[in-house]
């Protein structure tokens, strides 16, 4: 199977991906000569371990009839980069934050359960990342 997306240059420091049919805008900071258009490539790289890993806990949740209780479900990622050139990623942060609905508790075990799974079989990114740099997470559960 093969993936692929087109890069066209707009102008300036500006491009426009066509992923899947979906045109998403990527531009340089103003500091270095862009025009802040729209996010920088690197920064994809934490959307998409974010992305990826989201959508695999909802989907193994959902297996096991926990999302009913669940109000609110955020992926929050955060990576260090280097100071050198190339610049790139040398560690990143996946924080999982659940909400449950009033009057439900969040059964810990199947959390950790899901993100277990999602972050060593299913999650294609972060098998990939782990490969390159350290991938650590955490859980939190939040109360309103």
């Amino acid at each position: 199977m093969t993936e692929s997306v087109k890069t066209t240059w707009l102008e300036n420091m500006a491009f426009e991906w066509d992923v899947n049919e979906h045109k998403v805008i990527i531009d340089a900071k103003e500091a270095v000569g862009g025009q802040n258009l729209g996010p920088q490539p690197k920064t994809f790289m934490l959307a998409a371990l974010g992305g990826c890993t989201a959508m695999d806990v909802v989907a193994i949740l959902k297996k096991m009839r926990v999302t009913d209780d669940i109000e609110d479900f955020q992926v929050d990622v955060s990576g260090e980069l280097t100071e050198e050139h190339p610049k790139h990623f040398t560690k990143m942060h996946v924080k999982y934050c659940f909400t449950p609905k009033d009057g439900k508790v969040l059964d810990l075990e199947k959390l950790q359960k899901a993100v277990s799974l999602s972050e060593e079989r299913y999650c294609g990114v972060s098998v990939a990342y782990k490969k390159a740099m350290e991938v650590t997470s955490e859980i939190v559960i939040k109360n309103h």
